[in-house]
């Protein structure tokens, strides 16, 4: 049976069992996880961070894992968690010192804003996007009041996950996205609809508008139209 534990053993609670140079190996693992656990980050993107930067973040992930370890756990001893924590903090700070040095070091750990909409159309490079699906982008649209891509002059999401919005001064008419989609979706236009149009109407995919009733959206080509709103 193990032994039982004695409350207040003060050379296990501080030192614990193992040799001093498994200190080293403490802080070696610390560095490897925390940069793996970077990479993740930056990997998964801003949306699985919210509002906080991807240091931030990984700041208050690491710190938690390794203060509630020392709380709770017996067997951690409290010099091995102190090293943990420090040497997540100077890792922070040294990244912080990094990219607050260099604006490359600054974007490949914090990642840069996107452009989602120019001029009421969704940008190519977004379509398809793994930050925001089409209906989380208009669902951020939404909640600034936006009933049409007419209305967007631009959208960027921000390295936080955060969505700016610029409304256009003279709003026209684009891509219906009230009601939300999930709940009615905008009515598709026919062929002959399109032969005969005399109202322009919104490429299903991008919000391009099309006057001309040509077959195929001249932006991202793709060949399904709906009436747009005003």
């Amino acid at each position: 049976m193990d032994e039982a534990i004695q409350a207040f053993d003060w050379n296990r609670m501080i030192f614990g069992d193992t040799p001093t140079e498994f200190l080293f190996e403490i802080a070696f693992r610390t560095i490897i996880i925390y940069l793996y656990c970077l990479a993740l980050l930056r990997w998964l993107g801003s949306r699985a961070i919210g509002q906080l930067s991807t240091i931030e973040f990984l700041l208050v992930i690491a710190l938690g894992s390794a203060v509630g370890d020392s709380m709770f756990y017996p067997e951690v001893p409290l010099l091995h968690a102190l090293l943990v924590i420090t040497m997540v903090v100077l890792a922070n700070k040294g990244l912080d010192f990094l990219i607050a040095k260099s604006t490359r070091a600054e974007s490949a750990i914090d990642g840069v804003p996107e452009e989602a909409i120019r001029d009421g159309v969704i940008c190519k490079a977004f379509i398809g996007s793994t930050t925001f699906s089409e209906s989380e982008l208009f669902q951020q649209l939404r909640r600034q009041g936006v009933e049409n891509l007419g209305e967007v002059a631009h959208a960027y999401v921000e390295t936080d996950g955060s969505m700016s919005i610029f409304l256009a001064k003279i709003p026209k008419r684009g891509l219906p996205i009230v009601p939300p989609w999930e709940i009615d979706p905008p009515a598709e236009v026919s062929r002959a609809y399109l032969a005969n149009c005399k109202d322009p109407v919104a490429c299903k995919q991008c919000g391009t508008i099309n006057e001309t009733g040509s077959d195929s959206c001249s932006y991202c080509g793709n060949d399904v139209w709906v009436q747009t709103s005003r």
